[in-house]
């Protein structure tokens, strides 16, 4: 006989930890199973732990919505649980006079999704913050920050064991089938434990369409494909000066290659995204030669030789490269017809910063007989 459980969250990253959470702390009988050894050692371990403000995203969307409420709860969450976090603010660069009209449309856009605090900058303004920064104008962002992402997932996992929620690790989903109140999976490594659940949440990352197409039941036409981008990053030999995040105007798939600082301050440069059908993590040096030219419009004094492979992050992308801004898939009964499954694809950037907000939504999603409603 299989083991009854309320809840099954698969994956434990950054979203599977917070949804587990917040569906323990509600009452809910809950059971985080991950493949690794590990929690958060996929998409969740391999980013530049950026609190982002909620600025670029289409407004009325998912990312919007749930990336400015993340961002809030986020904040209050460190300084609640102590979690090391530091605001250190974002200048989003225009480097010449005809990417002022792409700066415009950012400041819209973020004001539209209720980001309020953007200021606008002088070529002289931004430079008194940042001497070395070369610009026309700049959009200062302060509510952009960066986040301790390993002590964030300790802290949420320590919620949920203190609410009565249990974590195992080595449990990779095998199979499973539907029935008509409840949802059977069979997981483990050595030894396969066969677990019915009434709510099963896939928070797969990287692997939640190939777990959705294990689950016998779940119509194929409703598993999107699995595409891949591996961003590299590049670390800064030396200090950086600068105490702020540096965005240029992005570019066609993404943000640009963009500085951020770690905790420390350490400076590091990407994303440098190339599509790959395979996760492979290495970051190739040569990589780094294309990002002098690019870094150089907004700081002119890079030295040369100065950039070394620091990491690659890969994300689950839902659109091919040059194709349409994706949401995220947040995908109920309504759109494959299982009862009691949630399945959450393309959980991208802004993730992390959005990790407690996705987790909000779902568990207020989740009837109190276990049915999950649109969320």
């Amino acid at each position: 006989m299989p083991e009854k459980v309320d809840c099954v969250v698969i994956g434990a990253g950054v979203v599977g930890l917070a949804v587990a959470r917040a569906l323990a702390m509600r009452g809910r009988e809950t059971l985080l199973l991950e493949a690794e050894a590990a929690v958060g050692t996929g998409t969740s371990s391999r980013n530049s732990e950026v609190i982002h403000a909620g600025i670029y995203y289409p407004p009325g969307s998912a990312k919007a919505r749930l990336c400015v409420a993340g961002k809030q709860l986020l904040y209050e969450y460190c300084a609640a649980r102590g979690i090391e976090h530091r605001r250190y603010g974002k200048l989003i660069v225009a480097a010449e006079e005809e990417e002022m009209r792409a700066l415009e449309r950012i400041e819209s856009t973020a004001r539209a999704n209720g980001v309020c605090d953007l200021r606008w900058l002088t070529a002289t303004e931004a430079q008194a913050l940042e001497p070395a920064l070369r610009s026309v104008a700049a959009l200062l962002s302060p509510s952009t920050g960066v986040i301790d992402s390993h002590g964030y997932m300790l802290a949420l996992r320590g919620d949920l064991e203190d609410a009565g929620g249990t974590l195992v690790c080595r449990a990779p989903v095998r199979r499973g089938h539907c029935e008509r109140d409840r949802i059977i999976l069979q997981a483990g490594t050595d030894e396969t434990i066969e677990i019915a659940a009434r709510v099963v949440i896939n928070s797969a990352g990287l692997h939640a369409q190939e777990l959705a197409r294990r689950i016998e039941g779940v119509p194929p036409t409703s598993i999107p494909p699995s595409l891949y981008a591996k961003g590299n990053y590049y670390v800064l030999q030396g200090k950086a000066p600068f105490r702020r995040l540096i965005y240029p105007i992005p570019t066609p798939g993404g943000l640009g290659v963009h500085l951020t600082l770690d905790l420390a301050g350490r400076a590091r440069f990407g994303p440098d995204v190339e599509w790959v059908d395979r996760l492979d993590y290495a970051v190739d040096p040569a990589r780094a030669a294309g990002f002098y030219e690019v870094i150089r419009r907004y700081w002119p004094g890079l030295p040369q030789g100065s950039l070394h492979p620091g990491y690659a992050g890969i994300r689950p992308k839902l659109s091919n490269p040059g194709g349409a801004q994706t949401d995220f898939l947040i995908q109920g009964e309504e759109a494959h017809g299982v009862r009691g499954l949630i399945s959450l694809y393309g959980i991208e950037s802004p993730g992390l910063t959005a990790s407690l907000a996705i987790a909000q939504s779902i568990a207020d999603a989740i009837h109190c007989d276990g049915t999950p409603t649109r969320c």
